[in-house]
């Protein structure tokens, strides 16, 4: 097996007992770092510390992550042409921030006799956001909503 000292330097190939006699004479422990490498790679370290840094780096790099939510705005067929412009101004905001956006358009009361005033809807507000947003799958109907996802391109 390739064996590296605590400080980096390779200290070449050799057996394992080998290299778990230089570990202990070091006062340190004999930790395998790549098992499927040929040789092996081994390094003499202290497993306490190496341990305590790789929970360090782990927390280190959960704070960092930013996690992606799925945000939903609701709208009725109703709606003016300001509120519609307001209302993807917000789903804007939403995308840049890194989340992913569920549309949803109510229909209420006879409304749902007229789907295809929904459809329009959907694609005014799609032409008005324009180039930045991309459909995730195509738009469906669950009950009296009509609900598709958009992301940032």
């Amino acid at each position: 097996m390739r064996v590296i000292s605590a400080d980096g330097a390779q200290l070449g190939i050799m057996s394992s007992r080998d290299a778990q006699l230089m570990a202990r004479d070091a006062g340190l422990d004999l930790v395998e770092i790549s098992p499927n490498a040929n040789p092996p790679v081994v390094k003499i370290i202290d497993w306490g510390k190496y341990q305590y840094q790789k929970m360090k780096e782990q927390s280190r790099a959960k704070k960092n992550a930013k996690s992606s939510e799925l945000k939903q705005i609701r709208l009725g067929l109703k709606i003016g042409e300001n509120d519609l412009n307001i209302k993807c101004r917000k789903i804007i905001e939403l995308l840049d921030d890194g989340d992913r956006v569920k549309v949803m358009i109510i229909f209420r009361g006879r409304e749902m006799a007229h789907k295809e005033i929904g459809t329009e809807l959907m694609n005014r507000m799609l032409e008005k956001l324009g180039d930045q947003v991309v459909v995730d799958g195509k738009a469906q109907m669950s009950g009296r909503n009509l609900t598709f996802m958009v992301r940032h391109k």
